[in-house]
């Protein structure tokens, strides 16, 4: 399958290296243009290119940049054939990405990403740490494999995105139509715990869409309070511990 990637920092870069080991022909595109990122994509096995170049000739495009900046790559999707699958790996955080109204009101992320970008997307990989995705896959059928959310409004559309998932060495879990993506927002028990498959479809359906943005902004505010950086394993204990269901 031939693979546009928007971004190519630690989610997108993850990515793009995950894909192109399982056989894709992976275009990476960084902010700072093709050289700039010359020498990671030749070590993750993804051509360079610019932004402009990732879209084209491709069946599916990952994009994989800060929220706020998703309205600043809509023009490139102007001629993108409506069939190429888009998935937004992005997520909502009004301390980096300023205060957005439609979201701050309810919105869900994807569906403003959606709107944006003037196409369908889906929403995946968005709930998992950079260091889940690099490390944490395992193989298809392992006990307790870790799952990730995928939600959309095009059944093929997520088939595709859900076979991406599992290549990575995650579980994928259909979570419904775009609509519903904000079960799988920061502040979610979803988000960033690293549930296997029948744990993840729990903390969907528990989810709470008015404690969300509350429990994102506190465990913020506690990420950035504490005096010495937490290991992995105690950021995701956290993230269970702040979203757990009440």
């Amino acid at each position: 399958m031939k693979i546009g990637i928007i971004g190519a920092g630690n989610i997108g870069g993850t990515i793009a290296r995950k894909l192109a080991a399982a056989g894709h022909s992976v275009k990476l595109a960084g902010a700072e243009g093709p050289d700039s990122i010359s020498h990671k994509a030749a070590e993750i096995g993804a051509t360079p290119v610019t932004a402009q170049d990732a879209v084209k000739e491709v069946d599916v495009i990952i994009l994989s940049i800060p929220f706020a900046e998703i309205p600043n790559v809509a023009g490139v999707f102007a001629d993108v054939p409506a069939n190429v699958v888009v998935i937004d790996t992005s997520n909502y955080y009004p301390f980096r990405d300023g205060s957005i109204a439609d979201v701050d009101d309810g919105k869900p992320e994807s569906v403003w990403s959606s709107e944006q970008l003037g196409r369908p997307v889906v929403k995946a990989f968005n709930a998992a740490l950079a260091e889940t995705l690099a490390n944490g896959g395992t193989a298809e059928g392992t006990a307790n494999r870790i799952a990730i959310p995928v939600a959309g409004d095009d059944a093929q559309a997520k088939a595709v995105a859900r076979g991406l998932v599992n290549e990575t060495g995650f579980d994928a879990l259909d979570a419904g139509d775009l609509a519903g993506s904000w079960r799988q927002q920061p502040g979610t028990p979803a988000y960033c715990t690293e549930l296997a498959l029948s744990e993840l479809r729990d903390a969907l359906s528990k989810a709470e869409k008015a404690r969300a943005p509350k429990n994102r902004d506190a465990l913020i505010k506690s990420f950035t309070e504490d005096k010495h950086p937490l290991t992995h394993g105690q950021i995701v204990a956290r993230n269970r511990e702040v979203t757990a269901p009440k």
